[in-house]
């Protein structure tokens, strides 16, 4: 999954919290998945920093 696709599902989980008439079981489900895509968007990033530190070292 991309991170751009990421981000749409981390939305869609915003929205969807953000529901007052969502139950509590529900709620926390939603919310678990969230944190979870949001593990994902934390390793997707530090591959990223880590090949453009590469790259810098590369250059110098």
């Amino acid at each position: 999954m991309t991170l751009e696709e990421t981000f749409e599902k981390i939305d869609a989980v915003m929205e969807k919290l953000s529901d007052d008439s969502l139950p509590l079981e529900e709620s926390f489900a939603v919310y678990k998945e969230g944190m979870v895509l949001l593990d994902g968007c934390k390793k997707i990033i530090d591959d990223v920093e880590k090949k453009v530190a590469e790259l810098a070292e590369d250059d110098t």
